[in-house]
């Protein structure tokens, strides 16, 4: 996620809180503890209907969310195997990261869009997660040395060169190694494979509430969005969040995901009867569209940045106009990412010329 650009506490990045909240009838808050930039835990939403549970979002895979997913359920007096249902928003491994375990312990039926998919392959036959598993059944953290070379050797299929011409280096070795606690094994890497998917306009009943899907593709190509247009309520992902802009990646299947992103808030306008908004991350809140309108506004002033920095570095590399966009305590993957999504939005659109020199691209500002 875009972090900003003063050291100011972000709903988002508040650690996961112990109390399960009412949000409407047969709906709570769940809140799951997860450590990522500029974020301290993830929204599963529980609804609750004559056959059990749906949960939404159920976290990252590993043993501490997991714990803390059980303990919360607890709450409500409910047990793993009520969940029936198990919506995922988006294809990130906080949201679907609990999925394969809530699985393998209830049976759950997976909803997603149509469109769910990793955008960095690891989901295909054949590819990197799939090849480990077909090494590795034991917990990661239990591997033998044998196997931590296969872990290795996943890793370096993670390793890849991004679009910009600079190489993504994957998450530690003992950090993949705690994701695979509680006897997922490789399977904490790959998306889970749908039992059911959505396209835009699709109707579900959820929780006993009728809910209309979204499809707004920006944040991921795969994002979804759910209304229940009788009670104004709007699960929104990460779409739209409350004190925090998505991250907008240049990696993506997306041709030009800022421009995809931006269409999308603007839908937000359709929804003008929204009442209360439930976000992955940070508090439920109410105004849907005036929140839409802001985030679309900070990217607009990003562009404007990015014109501003051209006029004095000339062509410049990513990482260039990456430190005029960024904070220096935010430089990395992720900003460069995002600043390649907005270089290559001016491009698409006519605002910039781009030239790959060695590998390497850099941009023009017209």
């Amino acid at each position: 996620m875009t972090e900003p650009s003063a050291p100011i506490r972000r709903q988002e990045q508040e650690p996961a809180g112990e109390e399960v909240q009412e949000l409407a009838p047969n709906l709570y808050r769940l809140q799951l503890p997860i450590s990522m930039p500029g974020l301290g835990h993830v929204n599963c939403y529980a609804m609750d209907d004559e056959r059990g549970l749906t949960l939404v979002d159920p976290g990252l895979p590993g043993e501490a969310s997991w714990k803390v997913l059980v303990e919360r359920l607890g709450q409500l007096d409910a047990r793993v195997e009520h969940v029936h249902t198990v919506v995922v928003t988006h294809s990130h491994p906080d949201h679907f990261g609990g999925v394969h375990q809530l699985c393998d312990e209830s049976g759950a039926t997976v909803l997603t869009h149509a469109d769910f998919r990793s955008a960095y392959g690891n989901d295909d036959p054949g590819g990197p997660a799939s090849q480990l598993a077909d090494l590795v059944e034991e917990p990661l953290a239990d591997a033998e040395p044998s196997v931590d070379e296969a872990i290795e050797a996943f890793r370096e299929g993670m390793r890849r060169a991004t679009p910009w011409g600079t190489v993504r280096e994957p998450p530690p070795i003992a950090e993949m190694k705690t994701w695979g606690e509680g006897g997922l094994g490789a399977r904490a890497f790959s998306v889970p494979r749908p039992d059911r998917t959505l396209e835009d306009a699709d109707e579900v009943v959820l929780g006993g509430r009728t809910w209309i899907a979204v499809h707004t593709p920006g944040h991921t190509h795969d994002h979804l969005c759910l209304y229940d247009p009788a009670d104004g309520l709007f699960l929104s992902g990460d779409h739209v969040l409350p004190t925090i802009t998505p991250h907008i990646g240049g990696v993506s299947e997306l041709e030009d995901p800022l421009a995809m992103f931006m269409d999308s808030l603007d839908r937000m306008e359709e929804f003008a009867a929204v009442s209360l908004v439930l976000p992955a991350h940070g508090h439920p809140f109410t105004d849907l569209v005036g929140r839409a309108d802001d985030i679309r506004r900070h990217h607009g002033e990003r562009l404007d940045v990015i014109r501003e920095a051209g006029s004095e570095l000339g062509r410049a590399t990513v990482d260039a106009f990456m430190q005029r966009l960024f904070s220096e305590r935010s430089w990395g993957y992720m900003a460069a990412s995002e600043t390649y999504a907005h270089l290559e939005h001016l491009r698409l659109t006519g605002g910039a010329d781009r030239s790959d020199e060695g590998g390497v691209s850099s941009f023009l500002i017209s």
